[in-house]
């Protein structure tokens, strides 16, 4: 995994729009720390941006959730971004390569249909040391990264203008 990240973005002025984070609860030290590192860093790149979070049991039920939140008829407004966070500790046998693997396939199919960001930070790690380090970590922090990917996609996506 690279060691780069995603550069903090000029402050976004909303107009109400809402990203909506999906976690799972599994793994929950490194979850929760994904989601308030996310949270954190969307409040302090936007202003008039909506957040919600909606935690989910494991990684495997990430992207049904993240399709419902899009296409459900839930009556709310539609996220125009969409975060996804999770930890999956790779064990002895395949199983977390499975889910990692159709995880991906799933989230980039449904941004793919939807046309709205879906940012893909389900973490496949080999340990927890990893974990600690994309979770925990202040220099390599996924979460924050995932916020910084979601606003500047939604940039792109709801205001046109900055093309």
């Amino acid at each position: 995994m690279s060691k780069e990240t995603i550069s903090r973005t000029s402050l976004y002025e909303g107009n109400g729009e809402k990203i909506a984070i999906v976690a799972s609860r599994y793994n929950e030290k490194y979850a929760d720390a994904l989601v308030e590192n996310c949270r954190d860093e969307i409040r302090k790149i936007t202003r008039g941006v909506n957040v919600e979070v909606v935690r989910v049991p494991g990684a495997f039920e990430i992207p049904m959730m993240v399709n419902f939140l899009l296409h459900g008829t839930r009556g709310e407004k539609t996220p125009d971004a969409v975060i996804a966070l999770g930890v999956i500790l790779r064990g002895s046998t395949a199983h977390a390569d499975l889910i990692g693997e159709a995880i991906t396939r799933e989230l980039l199919h449904t941004a793919c249909r939807s046309l709205t960001p879906v940012i893909h930070e389900v973490l496949l790690l080999q340990n927890e040391e990893q974990a600690q380090e994309r979770c925990l970590g202040e220099q390599l922090n996924r979460g924050r990264e995932a916020a910084r990917a979601a606003v500047e996609m939604m940039r792109l996506t709801v205001d046109h203008t900055s093309y």
